[in-house]
């Protein structure tokens, strides 16, 4: 598969995740590829490789793990008790942290957890529309078949800050800390926000429905299908307050070409924060929507002194 052009992986994981390419501009053209290099636990081996310099950990071991009928892939570096989860943006895989992974691990000696959700890299194809509480069940399954069930530091990009709100509200006894990167907040979906964003998307789903096995389409499509009843229940979500946050919010924002939106999405951020004292919110100065590209050096900085101060 041809990766997207960089040009393009905001756009793409901002139309997978919020339905708003028309806001931010561009086109989906393909998907991403999967640089993850990894031994597999089972006898299905990776379908895609990559060179040392390029795979997301040495030691990472690929875990094909089972739930409700289909196998999601998992990739582990194993270390103390204590667990680091990242999640990537909507389109994206899990080497999407292929260049984070192995330093968070050597930083601190904590297992380090990436995944690839349903549709995307090695794990399989689901048919119909995007459901958060399909991909919570998928990550709960996947970590409970890995011995993982407490003392979890979350990290989500994007498109996951809606799994991260939904785990953590229903389940925050296995959160230790998130940090959630450029995330969908639950602050943002109001009323009027969700009919901009459905008629924003609204031409470029019309466009990926004409080539609907093009994976990048098909997460788009998938999306889409009943995004305003599911973002209206998900502005209900309530983070727990036990479970500590931290909130890095990119500079240009989603919304880089709509100022009114872009404030939105500012305003959404700090009003998350606002509510438990155990918040904090991150300016990541300089950066696009893709932070984790952008600045990897503050999104690893952050991740380890969450986990710092939790353990």
């Amino acid at each position: 598969m041809s990766r997207t052009p960089r040009k393009h992986r905001s756009t793409y994981r901002i139309l997978s995740s919020l339905a708003v390419l028309a806001l931010a501009a561009g086109g989906v053209t393909a998907c991403g590829d999967d640089g993850s290099s990894a031994t597999s636990s089972t006898s299905k081996p990776p379908t895609s490789s990559a060179s040392p310099s390029t795979s997301q950990a040495a030691a990472a071991k690929l875990h094909m793990v089972s739930n409700d009928g289909h196998r999601l892939a998992f990739y582990v570096t194993q270390g103390s008790g204590s667990t680091i989860v990242l999640d990537s943006g909507g389109g994206e895989y899990s080497s999407q942290w292929k260049d984070i992974a192995p330093k968070l691990h050597a930083a601190t000696g904590a297992t380090v957890i990436t995944y690839d959700r349903a549709g995307l890299g090695e794990s399989d194809v689901v048919p119909g529309a995007w459901k958060v509480e399909s991909a919570v069940s998928d990550l709960k399954a996947g970590l409970k078949q890995l011995g993982v069930t407490k003392d979890v530091t979350l990290v989500s990009h994007s498109q996951a800050g809606e799994i991260a709100n939904n785990l953590a509200q229903d389940n925050p006894e296995m959160l230790s800390g998130a940090v959630l990167v450029d995330a969908n907040l639950p602050q943002f979906f109001t009323d009027e926000q969700i009919p901009r964003l459905v008629a924003a998307g609204q031409p470029d789903v019309d466009v990926a429905k004409k080539d609907p096995e093009n994976p990048a389409n098909r997460q788009l499509i998938s999306t889409a299908e009943g995004f305003a009843a599911a973002h209206q229940t998900f502005h209900k979500v309530k983070w727990p307050a036990s479970v500590p946050a931290t909130v890095m919010v990119s500079e240009k924002t989603p919304f880089a070409g709509s100022p009114e939106d872009a404030q939105r999405w500012r305003d959404a951020a700090a009003s998350f924060v606002k509510e438990a004292p155990n918040r904090k919110l991150v300016t990541a100065k300089d950066t696009s929507h893709e932070i984790p590209t952008d600045r990897p050096d503050l999104v690893i900085q952050a991740i380890e002194d969450m986990f710092a101060a939790q353990h």
